[in-house]
């Protein structure tokens, strides 16, 4: 059998495990597999949350594979009596996509810590929102000399090549164009606007990218100049030294929140608690909201400061007032199809 690098760790850590407790069965000994996001949030989590789990657990245990959501739900779909995921991170459509098809455990509230700190729109009982998300306009200030306003800066002439954007299997994409839409008279019920503003935009496209985390990195390689882009995912780059700024359109900057859930039939329920557990405590939030994370936290005892109280919102009632929340009910209803025609549609 030919084994890959993660496989062959997976299984040197789950022997290991058996080893330890020979009553474990081999499911039940694996690591716990957490599917978090690519690019910045892999880097930050492992940074920041791994090592606060396993200091609350004894080191057990754990292994990041970074995916979007849509991947995470296929494979979870597919294989629900045995899944291969524990815990998964959702943005808004794809968490009611995964309680829809009851993919998901109902949090043990009763048990946790952390749960009650969390602001109200976090408490979720199918899995509670960990993060707030912000997505607006991302620019190379050393090439886009003129700090950008609106959405419809990417539609500029000067930008011929330069813009890049991501396909509608994220939220950041998905989000994106829902907002286009609404700009030409549509809404979270019709895209077509989007769709044939994306015709338009067409000549100035240098990168349709898979993922936030592959559009960070045309940043980083100097291919793209502006796009939509998420407010952390930037914040990396910019410690890296890579030119790349953040600003919120005149139109709004849209806003989300990502829940982390524990998957139906996990071999490793008690684990997927304790990482979540940490994920919503107010030590680690606080961590993950200062440089270079910068992720905006939902724990009420978490004061917003640096960066994020600067440039996004003082509070959590600041960012409902200053931002765009999208209905995503009414976005999934239809997402997939869209997914399927911006992926016919929308080629280089």
């Amino acid at each position: 059998m030919i084994l890959d690098r993660r496989r062959l760790l997976t299984t040197a850590l789950s022997l290991g495990a058996m080893e330890l407790f020979p009553g474990l069965s081999l499911a039940q000994a694996r690591p716990l597999v957490f599917a978090t996001f690519t690019g910045s949030w892999e880097e930050a989590h492992k940074a920041v949350l791994v090592p606060a789990f396993r200091k609350e657990t004894g080191n057990a245990p754990i292994v990041l594979d970074p995916m979007l959501s849509v991947d995470q739900i296929a494979k979870v779909s597919a294989a629900r009596a045995n899944p291969p995921i524990d815990v998964m991170l959702h943005d808004p459509g794809p968490a009611l996509t995964a309680q829809a098809q009851d993919l998901v455990e109902p949090y043990p509230v009763e048990r946790s810590a952390s749960f009650k700190d969390l602001i109200p729109d976090a408490q979720e009982a199918t899995g509670p929102a960990a993060f707030f998300q912000v997505v607006g306009l991302t620019y190379n200030p050393d090439t886009v000399r003129t700090k950008p306003t609106s959405w419809a800066d990417l539609w500029r002439p000067e930008y011929k090549g330069r813009v890049g954007i991501t396909n509608m299997n994220s939220t950041l994409g998905t989000g994106f164009m829902v907002e286009i839409a609404k700009m030409h008279g549509g809404s979270e019920a019709n895209i077509d606007p989007a769709f044939k503003a994306m015709e338009a935009l067409k000549p100035n496209l240098s990168a349709v990218a898979a993922n936030p985390g592959a559009l960070a990195t045309l940043f980083q390689q100097g291919q793209v100049d502006i796009s939509p882009g998420n407010f952390n995912a930037i914040q990396i780059l910019k410690a890296k030294g890579v030119p790349v700024e953040f600003v919120a359109p005149k139109e709004g900057a849209i806003a989300f929140k990502t829940a982390i859930q524990i998957v139906r039939n996990s071999p490793n329920r008690d684990l997927a608690f304790k990482l979540i557990e940490a994920a919503i405590s107010e030590p680690v939030q606080t961590r993950l909201m200062q440089a270079p994370y910068l992720i905006v936290p939902t724990n009420a005892k978490v004061t917003m400061s640096g960066e994020i109280a600067q440039v996004l919102a003082r509070d959590t009632d600041d960012l409902r007032r200053k931002f765009v929340f999208q209905d995503w009910k009414a976005i999934n209803a239809q997402r997939a199809a869209w997914m399927e025609r911006f992926n016919r549609e929308i080629k280089l």
